[in-house]
C-alpha cells in the first residue's frame, strides 16, 4: 500500500509540479507525518524532491526531472503501449503520444490490432462527438446538447462530463446533469447538438456504487430461422444458443422485461417466435396488430 502511495505521490508531483504536504495528506488520506515520511523515502531512493518553507513553500520535483524509464520492465513498455494503441479512437492525440513514449522506452510499438468503436456509416461524425466529450472531459467545461430519451422525447440539457464509459456495443458518459440536480449517464448515439460551454466546473467523483433504473430480468426463449445466425450469434453467447436439426436456433437467455424488450424481439421480424413466457406472444401480437394498422394503406 505505501509502495503505491509514494508512485502516486511521485507522478502527482511530474503532472502538478508544486504542491504541499497538507494537499498530498487530504488527497491520499494521510496524516501530514506520514507525507513527510514518504517524501523522506522517495528521496532516499535518489528522487530529487525537495521542501520549502514560507508563504509560498511547499514540495515539488527538482527542475528538469524525468521519470526513469528503467522503473518499467520491457514486458510493461509494451502493455502500456498496447493500452495506448487500444484507447486511440480519434487518433492524432493518441498516435503522437505513443510515438514519444516508443521513442523514450525504446521499444517498437507494433501495430497489432485495431479498435474503431464507432458505427458503420458514421465513422468521422462518431469520432468527432467522442474527442469533443474527451476534451471537456479533461478539461472539465460544461456541455449543452439535446438528448433523445427511450421515449423519442427530446430535451435540452447542461451536463458535466464526468467520464467516458464503453458498455455492451454502445458509448456513454458519466455526467452531473444540471437540470435533474442530479448523475445521470448518457448515451452518445442519442445525443444531437453538442456544444461545450465555456463554463467549468469543479473536481466531482460520479458515485460509482449508483446504478441505472432497476429493471426486472427474466428468463427469455425464442426461435429464430438458420438464416439469422449472422446476428444470433453476434448478440448471444454460444451457452444461451441451441441448434436444432432443423437448423433453426433456439435462444434461452436472462433480458429485461422492458419496452426495450418487445421493441427488440420485433426487430427480428415474423421470422421469431417466442417459446417462453408465454404472455409475450399476445404482446407482440399486440404491438404487430398496431403495426399493420399504422401502415394500412
Amino acid at each position: 500500500m505505501k509502495e503505491s502511495r509514494l508512485f502516486q505521490i511521485l507522478y502527482f508531483l511530474l503532472e502538478r509540479g508544486h504542491t504541499t504536504a497538507p494537499e498530498l495528506a487530504e488527497r491520499f488520506e494521510v496524516s501530514v507525518r506520514t507525507i513527510y515520511r514518504d517524501l523522506d523515502a522517495l528521496s532516499g531512493a535518489g528522487i530529487p524532491i525537495y521542501v520549502t518553507t514560507g508563504r509560498k513553500g511547499g514540495v515539488q520535483l527538482l527542475d528538469q526531472y524525468r521519470l526513469d524509464r528503467s522503473l518499467f520492465s520491457d514486458g510493461e513498455k509494451r502493455e502500456i503501449l498496447a493500452v495506448l494503441q487500444s484507447v486511440a479512437v480519434s487518433g492524432a492525440y493518441e498516435r503522437e503520444l505513443l510515438t514519444k513514449l516508443s521513442a523514450l522506452f525504446g521499444v517498437r510499438s507494433d501495430s497489432w490490432f485495431e479498435v474503431d468503436f464507432s458505427r458503420w456509416g458514421n465513422g468521422a461524425r462518431d469520432k468527432a462527438l467522442f474527442e469533443t466529450l474527451k476534451d471537456a472531459v479533461l478539461s472539465r467545461n460544461a456541455v449543452e446538447l439535446v438528448y433523445v430519451n427511450s421515449c423519442g422525447e427530446r430535451r435540452r440539457r447542461r451536463i458535466y462530463p464526468l467520464k467516458l464509459l464503453y458498455k455492451g456495443v454502445a458509448w456513454y458518459v458519466k455526467a452531473y446533469c444540471a437540470e435533474k440536480e442530479d448523475f445521470r449517464i448518457f448515451k452518445l448515439n442519442r445525443m444531437t447538438e453538442v456544444q461545450v460551454l465555456e463554463e467549468t466546473f469543479p473536481p466531482m467523483e460520479y458515485p460509482e456504487t449508483e446504478e441505472g433504473p432497476k429493471v426486472p430480468y427474466s428468463k427469455i426463449t425464442f426461435r429464430v430461422p438458420g438464416e439469422l445466425a449472422y446476428r444470433v450469434y453476434d448478440e448471444f453467447a454460444a451457452e444461451e444458443i441451441t441448434a436444432e436439426e432443423n437448423g433453426t436456433l433456439v435462444v434461452s437467455c436472462e433480458m429485461p422485461e422492458d419496452e426495450w424488450l418487445v421493441g427488440y424481439l420485433l426487430s427480428f421480424g415474423a421470422r421469431l417466435e417466442v417459446l417462453e413466457p408465454v404472455y409475450l406472444k399476445e404482446v407482440l401480437a399486440e404491438e404487430g396488430r398496431k403495426i399493420c394498422e399504422g401502415n394500412r394503406m
